[in-house]
């Protein structure tokens, strides 16, 4: 019997936080092939959509802070500075120089979000045509290990 409204579910969850949404799966009573599919086909969907669109976001983002910028300056007020170095920032760059396009491409998805990890990944890689392939593969592999940790840890628990 088919339960859509589990795997829009896990679909959904997936489109957001890939890590942790096959852990819904045997809490709906679904099988691991039916929590796989839904929630990898989430993953490939916001993958698709925020990797190709991530060159409009960095352009609005920078169209926003030279409007900042701008506002400030004719205001005559002094624009508070952000700290371009943050913990968060310095994190992404150790994960680019030690593990490269592969390392980031597999795992920025899963321990970001897959909206952020595509923007991030795209940003250093995006001119790479591998690029958005290893982000599929990643999606794929990492899905087959949460998923079937996920279905593990139901039998232990």
């Amino acid at each position: 019997m088919m339960q859509w409204q589990f795997y829009l579910t896990l679909f959904g969850l997936s489109t957001i936080k890939f890590m942790f949404a096959p852990f819904a799966g045997p809490k709906m009573k679904l099988n691991f092939v039916e929590t796989y599919l839904s929630c990898v086909a989430g993953a490939i969907v916001a993958a698709l959509i925020f990797y190709f669109l991530s060159e409009y976001f960095m352009i609005r983002a920078r169209k926003k802070r030279l409007a900042a910028l701008h506002k400030s300056i004719t205001n005559g007020t002094p624009l508070k500075m952000k700290k371009s170095f943050t913990r968060f920032n310095k994190l992404i760059v150790k994960l680019k120089r030690r593990f490269g396009i592969y390392g980031v491409a597999f795992y920025a998805p899963l321990f970001l979000s897959v909206p952020l990890g595509s923007i991030v990944t795209a940003k250093f890689y995006g001119k790479d045509k591998r690029t958005f392939p290893l982000i599929i593969l990643g999606i794929f592999i990492n899905g087959a290990i949460t998923t079937g940790l996920a279905y593990i840890l139901k039998e232990l628990f």
